[in-house]
């Protein structure tokens, strides 16, 4: 039976929904960072978008999550015995990092003793391995280890994990989507940290009737019978499951004119942001926003709203309210 309530079935919420979309389609989006209260559905959308994306094949008996890709690339040997390669179909996986985690849970450790006496690599992988391909959610980001955040941040920016001891390193794949949740009441991030999250969208309740209404009965009726709740959505999963393939087979054949570029340098201007990372997210936000309506051509309506994930953190002089006017639409 499947117990995870289905993404489809979520009420608003659209631009965290987007927001995870966006970065399932293009993983150099660098993660999103939620801010906002409880109860709004952070985590269930983050779990809820994983088991709607196709199974992926996954190298048996490993710990790396390595593809047939990786496999056969010959770099990655170093992660597996080098016997003859079995794959197993798996989930993409939501791994959780607690708020507790050390760097060795976090990273891996590497056995020193082994490598500096017998000359062998023997690695324990951390949370970074197991997330590779899939989600790293980390709820309450901000009271996390600013060290351990960097961490995060590093390798999903460069997507490999490197653990490095008394000159002996190992290192393996970790390419993830890092989901980052936050209540600003519990304290900020440094500003250096905020500006490496790729999307940030802040999240509250639904102040509509009629909207909190339909967020109970659909839960109600999913409590009551999750296989048949999931099963009516089934055809709506399937069709975001499908717009996501083919968004991320187009995305890169998307293009972005000089006068676009323009655009998006004048708005960082413009506001103020520091350093030249807004202006590059915004930049990859608008073509993969293309590519998810289908478009080989980025236009203005996908800067106006790539610039309203992408911008509020980084702001330091101005409000976020006079920008992006565009409406995001729904995720479906």
């Amino acid at each position: 039976m499947n117990t995870t309530y289905p993404f489809a079935a979520i009420v608003g919420q659209d631009r965290m929904k987007l927001a995870l979309v966006l970065n399932v389609i293009n993983p150099l989006l660098s993660g999103v960072l939620i801010r906002g209260e409880k109860g709004t559905g952070k985590s269930t959308a983050c779990r809820a978008l994983a088991e709607v994306l196709p199974e992926i094949e996954v190298l048996k008996d490993s710990a790396f999550m390595l593809s047939p890709e990786e496999v056969s690339s010959g770099f990655w040997q170093h992660c597996h015995n080098g016997t003859q390669a079995q794959y197993d179909l798996r989930k993409v996986s939501v791994v959780e990092l607690p708020v507790g985690a050390t760097e060795d849970r976090v990273v891996g450790t590497l056995d020193l003793e082994q490598a500096l006496t017998k000359g062998e690599k023997r690695f324990e992988p951390g949370l970074l391995a197991r997330a590779h391909r899939g989600f790293l959610y980390v709820d309450e980001v901000n009271l996390l280890d600013d060290h351990v955040v960097d961490l995060l941040l590093d390798s999903a920016a460069m997507g490999v994990n490197s653990v490095e001891r008394e000159g002996v390193s190992f290192t393996h794949p970790a390419r993830f989507t890092l989901v980052g949740t936050m209540n600003p009441e519990e304290g900020e991030l440094r500003p250096q940290l905020l500006d490496r999250f790729g999307l940030c969208v802040n999240v509250a309740g639904i102040n509509d009737p009629g909207q909190r209404v339909e967020v109970m009965e659909r839960r109600a009726a999913f409590d009551q019978d999750g296989e048949a709740f999931t099963q009516k959505w089934q055809e709506e999963s399937a069709e975001l499951a499908d717009k996501i393939i083919r968004a991320k087979e187009l995305l890169p054949s998307v293009e972005a004119d000089r006068e676009i570029l323009t655009a998006i340098a004048r708005l960082c201007i413009e506001t103020g942001i520091d350093g030249h990372r807004g202006d590059i997210i915004i930049l990859k936000t608008a073509k993969t926003l293309a590519a998810w309506q289908g478009r080989t051509q980025v236009e203005a309506q996908d800067v106006d709203i790539a610039a309203e994930l992408a911008l509020p953190h980084r702001m330091r002089r101005q409000p976020f309210s006079e920008m992006g006017s565009a409406p995001i639409g729904a995720i479906g």
